[in-house]
C-alpha cells in the first residue's frame, strides 16, 4: 500500500487499506465498522464505494480504526475536510491547510508544489526572467515585470522557485532553468488553482489593451460551431500552442517574456433542436 501522502482521495485510501489488510488475514468490513465505531456492518463499503460520505467528525474514529497516529491521522481528516469543501475558495483553502501540514513535517505532497506554482502570475514570468537577466538585483527584476512588482516579492518567488526545483542558482547567483517546461497534475485541487492563474493572466491582459498596437497583438472571432468542430478547433489550439513553444525554444536569448492567451468559450447558451433545424433551412 502506497503512503498515505500519495493519496488525495480518502474513499480510495481506505479502500486500499481495507484490500490490504484483506490479503493478509480473514479482515471484513463489519470488523473494519466496528474498530471504527459504526453499527452497520456495511456502512466503510458504502463510503469506498460513494454512496456514503465519511463525516469529518467520523474521520477521526476511523483513522484511529486504520491505526493512523500524528501527521498520518492529521493528512487523513484533512483529505475528508477537502472533500466537504464547497466551492472554490473553499477548497483553495482546504488543500492550503494540507500543504501547511506536509511542510511542517517535510514531507513531499502529491500535486503540493504544482499547487504553489500556479497560485501566482509572478511563478512563471520570474521563471522566464531571471535566467536572463545575470547579475540582477530583486529590484531590478522587480522594475523589468509588468505591472512592476516590489524587490520583497521577487525575493520570495525566486525562493520558491528555487524550493521546487524549478530554478537553479549558480555559485555566481545567477539563475537558470531546470526544465524547458512546466507540467501539470491530474489533482483536482492544482486544476483549480491553475483556473485561478488564467484569471490573473486575463485580468493583465485587459490592462494590455493600454499599451500601442506595436507592443500587442490581440484579435478575435465570434463563431457558430457544432460540437465536432468546437473539438476539431480544440485540437487545432493544441497543435498551435506547440508549434508555438517550438519557436520560443528555438532561441536561447530572451529580450522580453510575453504571455499568450488562447481561449474558446461559448458566448449562449446550446440551441435545442427546434433551433439548430431553423438554421439549416
Amino acid at each position: 500500500m502506497k503512503d498515505i501522502i500519495e493519496y488525495t482521495d480518502y474513499r480510495k485510501f481506505i479502500q486500499d487499506y481495507y484490500d490490504e489488510r484483506k490479503r493478509c488475514s480473514a479482515f471484513s468490513w463489519r470488523e473494519f465498522a466496528q474498530a471504527a465505531g459504526f453499527s452497520s456492518p456495511v456502512y466503510l463499503k458504502y463510503i469506498c464505494d460513494g454512496k456514503k460520505n465519511l463525516s469529518i467528525g467520523a474521520a477521526g474514529s476511523v483513522a484511529n480504526a486504520m491505526g493512523l497516529a500524528g501527521f498520518e491521522n492529521s493528512y487523513f481528516v484533512l483529505m475528508v475536510s477537502y472533500a466537504h469543501a464547497k466551492g472554490d475558495a473553499a477548497k483553495r483553502a482546504a488543500f492550503e491547510e494540507r500543504c501547511a501540514l506536509a511542510r511542517a513535517h517535510k514531507v513531499h505532497m502529491l500535486g503540493g508544489d504544482e499547487f504553489d506554482y500556479f497560485k501566482s502570475w509572478k511563478n512563471p514570468v520570474l521563471r522566464e526572467l531571471a535566467p536572463h537577466m545575470p547579475g540582477a538585483k530583486p529590484l531590478e527584476m522587480a522594475r523589468a515585470c509588468e505591472p512592476a512588482i516590489t524587490a520583497a516579492e521577487v525575493s520570495e518567488t525566486l525562493n520558491l522557485l528555487v524550493k521546487l526545483g524549478l530554478l537553479k542558482r549558480d555559485k555566481n547567483g545567477n539563475y537558470r532553468q531546470t526544465e524547458k517546461s512546466v507540467s501539470m497534475s491530474r489533482v483536482d485541487a492544482v486544476s483549480m488553482v491553475a483556473s485561478d492563474m488564467q484569471r490573473q493572466m486575463g485580468e493583465l491582459a485587459i490592462k494590455a489593451l493600454n499599451l500601442p498596437l506595436s507592443e500587442r497583438s490581440m484579435s478575435g472571432t465570434v463563431l457558430g460551431l457544432t460540437r465536432k468542430s468546437y473539438e476539431q478547433i480544440k485540437k487545432e489550439i493544441v497543435s498551435f500552442r506547440r508549434r508555438v513553444a517550438a519557436i520560443a525554444t528555438q532561441d536561447d536569448k530572451t529580450e522580453r517574456v510575453y504571455r499568450l492567451n488562447v481561449q474558446l468559450f461559448p458566448m449562449s447558451k446550446a440551441l435545442n433542436e427546434k433551433f439548430k433545424d431553423e438554421g439549416t433551412k
